[in-house]
């Protein structure tokens, strides 16, 4: 039987084009030691089977007394209590009560139809496992059955973590940093110590017998076997990267667990807080890009505008207004005042330079005073529109005779 050509588990539909694809119907994993095993699951088995041999076997008896029988009590505690935690945390079925009451537990699950029902658990229902259950439990994809106050799913014990083997996890995770600590500070005082007083660490009497330094005993003191101090330091350096990189990632795992429980939420809780902020994050970039290319448009595009340009040549005048909210009694009408505020500037034979005529002053003065004072009914309804018109920059010409645009400079 090969178990490993079997397809995964999913709890959401195949990719296809077609939106009635059911879920496959598979049996729910029961706990950490049902087949076939992670790759994890075995590495970890496996480290800790290495740890155990080199630390008890070599180096620990090569520290002197009484600091090797301290070291002997503290390391087995950690490993013990590792071990049992380890086994509990993987045996314990974190599957909540209404799954576990089934009496076809380790059957397949039924057939789950995305188009029928959204969620694999809905109003309190799970439609996978068939069951009721609490406010707190979730279904995982991976062991494929519901999971009371579910935390997350652990490939290291090919198991989730819920609410009833979380505390048997957390055991598991503080003994083995206790472990990997210890180790390290041991293989770093025999390193030390083999440089600079080997005979501190040949205390024990298989030692007696041999004269030379450079021939050391392991697996003391049941079954010792000769080997050189090269094979030792590096054995030793080979422990000491992995047993630093071990504790490197057990103690952040530890110390993120410590943050959880002063939090007082879960691993799957903070992670969905992460998301929600993510996904608000976005979402308020997408609205400030979004309102950020609105406003330039509207600057670069207006509505509408007006461009008044009264031209200066003798001949002919023109005055342009661009199709916008005015009316075409307003527009007709500060044509006509400009114009003929024109007319009576040409009629002068002669200009003045640093002096003023009073009759031309009046008459300008009176222009302007009806192009200012005069106000549409429009103008009322639409005061932004005409805010544009007042708006236009204008230049005195320097003969005081006409009104120019900067376009006309």
């Amino acid at each position: 039987m090969n178990c490993f050509s079997q397809r995964l588990r999913r709890t959401s539909p195949l990719s296809g084009s077609s939106r009635n694809e059911l879920v496959p119907s598979k049996p729910p994993r029961i706990n950490g030691w049902s087949w076939p095993p992670q790759a994890f699951q075995v590495v970890a088995w496996l480290f800790y089977s290495y740890l155990a041999i080199v630390s008890f076997g070599i180096y620990i008896p090569l520290l002197p007394p009484p600091w090797n029988h301290v070291v002997y009590a503290l390391m087995a505690v950690a490993f013990i209590v590792h071990f049992i935690a380890h086994i509990a945390a993987v045996t314990i079925d974190p599957a909540d009560a209404s799954v576990r009451a089934k009496q076809s537990y380790s059957s397949p699950l039924p057939v789950f139809d995305r188009t029928k029902q959204p969620h694999v658990i809905q109003d309190l229902r799970c439609y996978l496992c068939d069951v009721r259950v609490g406010p707190k439990v979730k279904h995982c994809s991976v062991c494929n059955k519901c999971v009371e106050d579910f935390d997350h799913h652990c490939k290291w014990l090919n198991t989730c973590v819920g609410g009833r083997n979380y505390w048997c996890f957390f055991g598991a995770l503080c003994s083995a940093t206790l472990g990997a600590l210890l180790l390290v500070v041991v293989i770093l005082f025999i390193f030390i110590q083999h440089y600079l007083d080997p005979n501190n660490l040949r205390t024990a009497p298989q030692f007696d017998s041999m004269l030379r330094n450079s021939t050391w005993l392991v697996f003391l003191p049941l079954a010792p076997i000769k080997t050189s101090s090269a094979g030792l330091l590096i054995l030793a350096f080979i422990t000491v990267m992995l047993s630093f990189i071990s504790l490197l990632l057990l103690g952040h795992l530890l110390g993120f667990h410590l943050y959880l429980f002063y939090k007082g939420i879960s691993t799957y809780d903070y992670v969905k807080m992460k998301r929600q902020k993510d996904t608000r994050n976005q979402d308020t970039e997408a609205a400030s890009t979004h309102n950020g290319k609105t406003n330039n448009n509207a600057t670069q595009n207006p509505d509408s505008s007006i461009d008044c340009e009264p031209a200066l040549s003798q001949s002919s005048s023109t005055c342009k207004f661009d199709k916008g909210s005015l009316s075409s009694r307003l527009s007709e009408s500060i044509c006509t005042e400009l114009e003929n505020f024109k007319k009576s500037s040409e009629k002068e034979n002669s200009f003045h330079y640093g002096t003023e005529n009073p009759t031309e002053n009046a008459e300008s003065e009176v222009c302007m005073s009806n192009i200012k004072s005069w106000k549409p009914e429009a103008e009322e309804a639409q005061s932004a529109s005409v805010k544009s018109v007042n708006s236009v920059p204008v230049v005195q010409d320097p003969l005081g005779s006409s009104v120019m645009t900067p376009d006309d400079t």
